[in-house]
């Protein structure tokens, strides 16, 4: 783990618009480009507003995405599914999920995020609706439904990438991990409470409840951020807007290669890979795996406590490295360190749920495996947009596309490991089980060009 040092103030520099002559000497700008912060900041009053706003549509994307996870069991039983072909369907949100990362915050480094969040968030929110609908058309609901997550994994893949590239456009560098990890903290409340309403939707009223009530909601949210806080402006996204790069200059191909080949960007990419390919993993299957080992449970318990944790846990890490960076602490250091407990010591518990026979004790290790992992919104997901600004989002979306593919994998390796080894052992194992010097991989700093 790094020991943090003092230093003063940070030049914020973008890896992106190094020149191909960087000075010798770092601390010199020289014939670099310098990201200033821009007078289109957000004021606090109105970074507030917008923490808010985009805490409540997080808290609805996972709403809408964890709505299949909630529901798998019930569908399975009805539609009578095998764990692969569960496994498949879980898994093919994911499939969706890697196309558009790239894509959405490309366009949002181009025209804005906001509008991106409000086109996306209106058309994800109405396939959520629509999805109980889907499974009563077809003859054969594995093709729909399996369908339908790929189209849900579509729409949603560009709502991080936009986000990341929206902070990177409107908030200073000492205020993005609070507002980063509050967002980020909207997964596991959207969890928290489609794990708790939904088990009881679940059991009241069926499953397509689940679906209707969370995808209706979504809209409403996409219609409101439209109706007040864009005081109605039409989210019109043209080529020629796509062509002026109204947001942030355009890069070249050659800038693009020269950013790949930095050390600090390789990075946060493979570091991304992990932390997001493991909590997708368990994401997708806790629920299914409390429902397995301990049949007798109650679902809003293991649905809720989890992440219940997770909320406070992510807002204290984005406090903790707004505060750090603020006395003065390098932020390269303090972007390591909330990443060494994400991903070192969460995966600690992790491991530990594989010798696990009580329901209490198996609670708590998945409590602190997700509260811990949440650590990861004030470190690789923030230190992007200190690493290349004008780029953010589009280099958000080439991490989240490599851990979205990885999820992919792991999701549905994780249906053919618990049939072929009928444990769940397996599966923990794996997802723990961090090669040595993982952590070491987190080693995110700001460096001149190869």
């Amino acid at each position: 783990m790094a020991i943090l040092q003092k230093h003063g103030k940070n030049s914020n520099l973008d890896l992106a618009n190094l020149k191909d002559n960087p000075p010798d000497n770092f601390g010199t700008l020289g014939s670099q480009r310098k990201w200033t912060e821009s007078n289109s900041n957000w004021s606090r009053p109105l970074a507030r507003i917008w923490t808010v706003v985009l805490l409540l549509g997080t808290c609805l994307l996972y709403c809408a995405r964890v709505a299949m996870p909630i529901c798998a069991v019930t569908m399975a039983d009805q539609f009578k599914w095998s764990k692969s072909e569960s496994g498949m369907v879980l898994g093919s949100f994911f499939w969706g999920y890697c196309f558009t990362q790239v894509l959405g915050g490309y366009v949002s480094d181009r025209v804005g995020g906001e509008k991106v969040l409000l086109l996306s968030a209106a058309a994800w929110g109405a396939m959520t609706a629509f999805t109980p609908v889907l499974a009563r058309l077809c003859s054969q609901p594995i093709v729909s439904m399996t369908l339908a997550r790929f189209l849900m994994g579509l729409l949603q893949g560009v709502h991080y990438p936009s986000l990341a590239s929206l902070c990177s456009q409107k908030v200073i560098e000492s205020e993005r991990g609070f507002l980063m990890s509050t967002v980020g903290s909207g997964s596991y409340l959207g969890t928290l409470v489609i794990g708790g309403a939904g088990s009881l939707m679940l059991d009241l009223y069926g499953w397509e409840s689940v679906f209707y009530v969370s995808g209706l909601l979504s809209v409403l949210w996409a219609y409101c951020m439209w109706k007040y806080l864009l005081k109605g402006e039409g989210p019109i996204i043209t080529l020629e807007s796509l062509g002026s790069g109204g947001a942030q200059p355009k890069l070249s191909k050659r800038h693009w290669l020269r950013l790949f080949k930095q050390p600090a960007v390789c990075a946060v990419i493979i570091t991304h890979l992990c932390t997001a390919s493991t909590f997708f993993t368990l994401l997708s299957w806790l629920p299914t795996f409390f429902k397995d080992t301990f049949p007798d449970a109650k679902g809003w318990v293991f649905n809720v406590i989890p992440w219940f944790v997770a909320i406070p846990s992510s807002l204290f890490s984005g406090c903790l490295s707004d505060h750090l960076i603020g006395q003065g602490f390098d932020t390269a250091s303090v972007r390591k360190l909330m990443q060494f407990f994400s991903m070192g010591v969460s995966s600690i518990f992790t491991l530990s749920l594989c010798g696990t026979t009580t329901f209490p004790t198996a609670v708590a290790f998945v409590s602190a495996t997700m509260g811990l992992a949440t650590f990861s919104h004030s470190g690789v997901s923030v230190n992007v947009q200190d690493l290349a600004p004008s780029c953010a989002g589009a280099l958000f979306g080439v991490m989240n596309t490599c851990g979205a593919f990885t999820g992919v994998i792991m999701v549905y390796f994780s249906g053919y490991l618990i049939e072929a080894t009928g444990s769940w052992a397996s599966v923990f194992a794996h997802l723990g089980g961090e090669p040595p010097g993982a952590g070491d991989l987190s080693v995110i700093r700001r460096g001149p060009a190869c």
